[in-house]
């Protein structure tokens, strides 16, 4: 079985049959459903515009090899990234699409205890490729991974969702979360490899073409749900979301038994909720707001 084939088994079937993605301490059911692989030149230059884009500290694929092997960045003769998204299953979505204000529990469940069964995922894929004999590393497992929280808003060195556009997995809604075939309610995560892996090419190279908003005007369902206000016909207010989610929904942590609640509610009871709700539809995209509008 060729490489590419193998890495894509491997992730569906760790997900599909691994004990950590059950929710055992709810009701037994999954966290995610089956997830979409794809796989990005580690060499595209939309990583370099990433700089620009999202924060001059963000770490290309040639960076992040060279941060963890100890290495010069041009020794690599292929650099390749792998993505993978991961739906958040229909149960949980269903629980969190009722609620007008908080998160439902389920949702804050997901939020707390999948992060043993993405930790186990990432390291099973690392694995696998070194078994093959290449370099593999999880940007987010590494110790020069660094989530800051600046003036307000959450500023990363590797952005999992920029990393999953950049392989063709979606593209931008008026939130900023990716809009996937699968939707927008949805965890991404990645590993950056040596092995050579064939391109997954980006559908559209406009970053928004999947968010009805956008490309017609319509919608904005997902303004309505904000508990917050932090959302606009603008985008997203990162400081209001998350002073909502890190100082008013913390009684709420007591009363689940959680960690962290998130919340969820701008990507639940949307059209893009588990979708892409353009397929099909004909893509017209107003290039005046696309232009006005920076997907960081």
């Amino acid at each position: 079985m060729e490489a590419a084939q193998l890495i894509q088994d491997s992730i569906k079937e760790f997900a599909n049959t691994n004990p950590l993605n059950i929710m055992s301490q709810v009701d037994n059911h999954r966290i995610y459903d089956e997830p979409l692989v794809q796989f990005a030149d580690g060499d595209d230059p939309i990583f370099t515009e990433y700089k620009t884009i999202i924060d001059s500290r963000h770490l290309t694929p040639r960076e992040v090899l060279a941060k963890s092997f100890g290495r010069n960045p041009h020794d690599f003769l292929n650099v390749s990234v792998i993505s993978w998204i991961l739906p958040i299953t229909s149960r949980t979505r269903e629980s969190n699409r009722r609620r007008k204000q908080t998160p439902s529990r389920r949702w804050g469940y997901t939020r707390t205890y999948r992060g043993l069964f993405l930790k186990a995922l990432r390291e099973c894929i690392v694995e696998l490729v070194s078994d093959m004999g290449y370099l593999a590393v999880a940007p987010l497992a590494a110790p020069y991974y660094k989530k800051n929280l600046e003036e307000g808003v959450m500023v990363s060195n590797w952005s999992e969702r920029h990393v999953a556009y950049a392989a063709g997995l979606g593209t931008f809604s008026l939130t900023g979360a990716l809009i996937t075939e699968k939707g927008m309610a949805v965890r991404c995560d990645s590993i950056v490899t040596d092995l050579a892996l064939p391109v997954n090419p980006r559908t559209t190279q406009d970053p928004f073409s999947n968010c009805l908003f956008y490309v017609n005007g319509s919608c904005k369902v997902c303004v309505q749900r904000c508990p917050s206000g932090a959302l606009s016909e603008k985008g997203l207010n990162k400081k209001i979301c998350w002073d909502y989610i890190n100082i008013n929904l913390v009684p709420l942590r007591e009363v689940y038994g959680v960690e962290r609640t998130g919340c969820g509610l701008c990507q639940t009871g949307v059209p893009c909720e588990f979708r892409n709700p353009v397929r099909n539809k004909g893509k017209t995209v107003n290039q005046t707001r696309v232009v006005n509008v920076r997907y960081t």
